[in-house]
């Protein structure tokens, strides 16, 4: 048989396997250039927030009753430093609150369902708020600024203080994570800004099952965590 019509074996394995270093070689430069760490944060996992998960299970067996509809954080996420404004039009940011466990929450007079939440707001607020824990509320109405604030003196609501967002970018920003789906939308944050649980809806914050939740995950902040 003519030379050039025999197989060439040896060749033929040689060319998968090229392409397997070339594959592996380019791997280990993404790992050389971006770092273990890169790879970490492709997959949306944040270790600083490893705490927070950790509190989220120990209080998944209080997210019952009028707190049942709570999403626990089950992976670790820190929240974008969401910026609004207070009763006086200055800049707050979310970092403002480091060292205190914070409700968050997203608010407008249009939403129905808001309106009905924010006295038990209040309330949480009246009870727990101080310096290991307090209800951020913000108004998220991008036409007359007067209405929300009109809303909570006629309704008599003192003890929640004043923030908003006439450009609703809070929400946009916490829908980019996945973490607004409607209104209201309020998130549980730790003493370093990570998610502890989320919820899509009112919820009765003012409820004996919602102040032991709360309760519970004041705790790590009152501790130091």
């Amino acid at each position: 048989m003519p030379d050039t019509l025999r197989p060439r074996p040896a060749a033929t394995r040689r060319i998968p396997l090229a392409i397997g270093a070339v594959i592996v070689g380019g791997l280990i430069g993404f790992v050389a250039f971006y770092g273990i760490g890169g790879l970490k944060r492709s997959s949306g996992g944040d270790s600083a927030c490893s705490g927070a998960v950790d509190l989220a299970r120990k209080l998944a067996p209080l997210a019952h009753g009028e707190v049942a509809a709570l999403t626990l954080a089950a992976s670790p996420l820190q929240l974008p430093d969401l910026v609004f404004e207070d009763v006086d039009g200055k800049p707050k940011r979310l970092s403002d609150w480091r060292g205190k466990t914070v409700l968050l929450n997203l608010w407008a007079t249009w939403c129905v369902p808001c309106r009905k939440e924010m006295p038990a707001l209040d309330s949480l607020q009246t009870k727990l708020g101080g310096k290991d824990f307090e209800v951020v509320a913000v108004n998220i109405d991008t036409r007359d600024p007067d209405k929300p604030k009109n809303f909570l003196k006629e309704a008599h609501l003192t003890g929640l203080s004043y923030f908003s967002d006439q450009k609703a970018k809070v929400f946009q920003d916490l829908k980019n994570i996945g973490k607004a789906l409607g209104m209201p939308t309020s998130v549980l944050v730790d003493a370093k800004g990570c998610e502890i649980a989320n919820i899509a809806g009112p919820a009765e914050w003012a409820s004996d099952d919602a102040i032991k939740l709360i309760k519970a995950a004041m705790q790590p902040a009152t501790a130091g965590f």
